[in-house]
């Protein structure tokens, strides 16, 4: 699966009411360790096949940004049913990212 950006008009329907685990990565194109992460997520979203891995650029979406509380970035949320299930601030190998989707 490519990695899907999200904004307020398909939040619900991508992350919300997703039947599949979901990998929010929240950034911003100014960002030098978003830059880091962004090869990162990006591999994941290629070869991963059991969550959805999106994207959001918090300084076009800042009411998303507001409503999950993030004030650093990169953060990476991970729902599941809808519900905010872990959270993860900063740069972080593939590894512990593909972990938290497992939680």
């Amino acid at each position: 699966m490519a990695v899907l950006e999200i904004t307020k008009e398909n939040f619900e329907k991508e992350v919300m009411q997703s039947d599949i685990p979901v990998l929010v990565d929240f950034w911003a194109s100014w960002c030098g360790p978003c830059k880091m992460l962004t090869p990162i997520i990006d591999d994941i979203g290629a070869t991963n096949t059991t969550a959805k891995i999106c994207k959001i650029n918090i300084d076009e979406q800042p009411e998303l940004a507001q409503r999950y509380s993030v004030m650093t970035i990169p953060t990476l949320v991970v729902f599941k049913n809808g519900e905010q299930v872990a959270t993860s601030v900063g740069v972080k190998a593939k590894k512990v990212i593909e972990a938290m989707l497992n939680v």
